[in-house]
């Protein structure tokens, strides 16, 4: 799936690091490191806690892109 994020820039807007957030969104360290990479997507529960851990919503940091189109 072409889901793309911008997890990480907002993560050092907050200042916090992959394992500060973790703990506030109820994951590991590990879970953080993934969806940045994009190796995992999250839920839809973890996507609304990122998303309200870091006062934006979820459209702005998960991009869906298909057949290479934003």
């Amino acid at each position: 799936m072409p889901l793309f994020n911008h997890l990480k820039e907002y993560r050092s807007r907050l200042g916090i690091n992959q394992t500060e957030l973790g703990k506030l969104a109820g994951v590991s360290r590990q879970t953080i490191s993934l969806i940045e990479r994009g190796d995992y997507s999250p839920s839809v529960t973890l996507a609304l806690k990122l998303a309200k851990i870091c006062q934006v919503t979820v459209e702005d940091i998960f991009v869906y892109e298909e057949d290479g189109e934003e």
